[in-house]
Parts: structure tokens; sequence; C-alpha cells
């Protein structure tokens, strides 16, 4: 049986936020870095984005026990310029690092209409839409770019060069008060994100023909000969292109690793020096907040309510079926196998936290 057809253990969003800061405490994280690495992995996990949940803890204890990250460090944050920063995470989690650098633009575009955070020297910091949601609290768009380890080729290529490097940008929409929800776009330029080939490979699956080569440069259907190949960039050099340009804005300007030199997060043999590149903006320097809102309401109406193709029942707009996931999750839990749990509760046992609560 393989393990997306075992049966769910359903976990709660506050025992798994638990759970998660207890194992970073045990490892050296101070109470407050652990309190934002574990709200942001269940946040993935509780928007249904499972492959930069909690399931990434025992990939990261494993590079804080070879010593390749910094469970201590605390970020420096300088001020470039009135509406600029840079912040050096000093090889420690990159949540923390990215959490900062958008807090540090949010403030900036309070004051000045925008604010810009380049982060280097950082690690992987899940799932993109976290930092898109860290801006829409305060009522702001946003950019929010990285760059990652090597897992495309550039079009034309058969290397691993480029990151699988997430683009993601918010807007405030109408918000729990109306119909609209914020836009969140959160996506990979490659056709499949990486992670999803590891949870493959964890559960014993087979992978979808057109996500990957392998290392002769040929289509598989195996999670493993995928991850010594290349994945396939969606749109082909469109996809290659949007991983460059992550490159370029997180790894080449702000002084991190680039042009396939960022370490994958689960090796555990030498520091991942990832950058990111990110924007706070107010939405309401040209129109007032509320006129915002409700021209975003009327482009969702206008999305969601356009003419279906034949066989859909229904139009999504950006970011609304994750949200959709949250809502359902909050009520019924997070779903994980015995497989999943129990690695889990080995890291939970090796620093002496309580096993979670089922």
């Amino acid at each position: 049986m393989s393990e997306e057809s075992a049966p769910k253990i359903f976990v709660p969003a506050n025992e798994a936020r638990r759970l998660v800061q207890d194992i970073l405490k045990g490892n050296g994280v101070s109470p407050d870095h652990a309190a934002i690495i574990a709200r942001c992995l269940v946040a993935a996990d509780l928007r249904g984005v499972d492959t930069h949940g909690m399931n990434r803890i025992p990939s990261y204890m494993e590079r804080i026990r070879q010593g390749v990250l910094n469970a201590g460090a605390q970020p420096e944050l300088k001020h470039v310029t009135p509406v600029v920063v840079q912040v050096d995470g000093r090889n420690g989690f990159g949540f923390v690092a990215a959490h900062m650098g958008m807090q540090a633009a949010i403030e900036a575009a309070k004051v000045y209409g925008i604010g810009l955070a380049s982060v280097k020297h950082s690690n992987h910091f899940g799932m993109s839409a976290w930092v898109v949601q860290q801006a829409l609290d305060d009522n702001m768009m946003s950019l929010v770019f990285t760059n990652s380890s090597p897992a495309l080729p550039a079009w034309g290529g058969k290397e691993k060069l480029m990151g699988v490097s997430p683009i993601a940008c918010g807007a405030p929409g109408k918000g729990k008060g109306g119909d609209m929800e914020n836009f969140i776009l959160d996506m990979a330029p490659s056709v499949a994100a990486r992670g999803k080939i590891y949870k493959a490979k964890r559960r014993g699956e087979k992978i979808p023909l057109d996500w990957a080569l392998d290392s002769e440069g040929r289509p598989t259907d195996d999670p493993e000969a995928a991850l010594g190949g290349v994945m396939l960039p969606m749109g082909g050099p469109k996809g290659s292109a949007l991983a460059i340009m992550m490159d370029v804005f997180s790894g080449v300007l702000s002084g991190s690793a680039f042009a396939g030199h960022v370490t994958n997060p689960y090796d555990p043999s030498r520091p991942a020096d990832v950058g990111h590149f990110l924007v706070a903006v107010k939405p309401d320097l040209f129109i007032g907040l509320d006129e915002f809102r409700d021209r975003m309401e009327y482009l969702y109406r206008r999305v969601v309510g356009s003419e279906k193709a034949a066989g859909v029942e229904r139009i999504y707009f950006p970011g609304e079926i994750e949200q959709l996931t949250q809502r359902e999750r909050e009520r019924s839990g997070i779903p994980l196998v015995r497989a999943e749990v129990d690695a889990l509760n080995e890291e939970a046992r090796r620093v002496g936290a309580a096993e979670l609560k089922l």
C-alpha cells in the first residue's frame, strides 16, 4: 500500500504548531524564531501545500546537526536608503530572515508608499505565500522572489543550473467582509514543484512523465531518476527565463549564491546561501483603499464569473483553492500518514519534546 492510499491521521493546526516549536527550541532555535517558523510551516500544511509544511522539519534538523544551518542565528538588518534594507540571514532559517525583511519593507511602504528588502546568506523559507500573507495582513501588495538550488536546465540544456524558484505576489481584496478573497499568486517556473517529487519518492509513488527527465535526458515517471536528472520548466523557454529572473533579483543583486551554486535544502554538506527579494507596495497610492478593494472585487467577479470552457464546473481566482483548503483543514485537521507522523515524533524524542497528540 502506498502512503497516499494509507489511512490519514488528522492533526489540529495548534498541535502541529506546538510540536514544530518544541522540536525547533530543542535544537537551539529561540522561542520567538521558533514561533515564526512553526506558523509559516503549518500555514503551508493548512493551504494544502504539504511539500512545504511540517514534513520539512526532519531535513531542517539534519542540517542543524551537520552544522550547515545556524539554529541560533540572529539576522542583521541594514538600511541602505529610507525605502531599501538588506538583511544578512547569517545562515539562519530563511523564514526568520524573510519575515524581518518583509516587515521592514512594510514599515517603509506605510510612510513612503513602497519598501524593498534584499536578503542574503539565507536558507529555504518554505511556501512563498506566507510572505505574501504577511504583507496582506498589513493591507499591502507585495512581490516575493527567491532563488533555490539547481534543478532546471537553461532552455536547450540538460544540466541542472537554475532553481525551481517560485514567483509570488499578492493584493488585498474584500477579505472576510465580502465575497472577494485576497489575490495570492505563488507558482514555480517548473511543470511541478520539486517538493512534489520528494513527496512521491517518500511515499513510493510514480510521477507524471512530463515533470522531469532522467540523467540521460529521457522522460521518467520514477522520482528517484527524476531527482538524478532535471525538472522541466513550464512553457519551455518562458519557464526557463523566469527561473533566470529569480536568480538575477534574488542571487546576483543580494550577493548570495547564484548560477547553480545554491545548496539543496536536503543536502547537509554545506550552507545553502539562498537570496530573497521582497517588495511591499501601499495599494492606496493613487486611489482610496476602499475603492481599490472594490475594484479587486470587480476583477474577482469578472474572472470567476466568466464563461466556462466545456467540462469546467468552476473558475477559481489565484489562491482561492488554497484558501478553501485552509478553511476545511482548520476544521478537520492536517492530514498526515503514519510514516510522516513517525518521522516527526522521532525528532521530538531526540530533544525530549512531547510527541504529537492525535
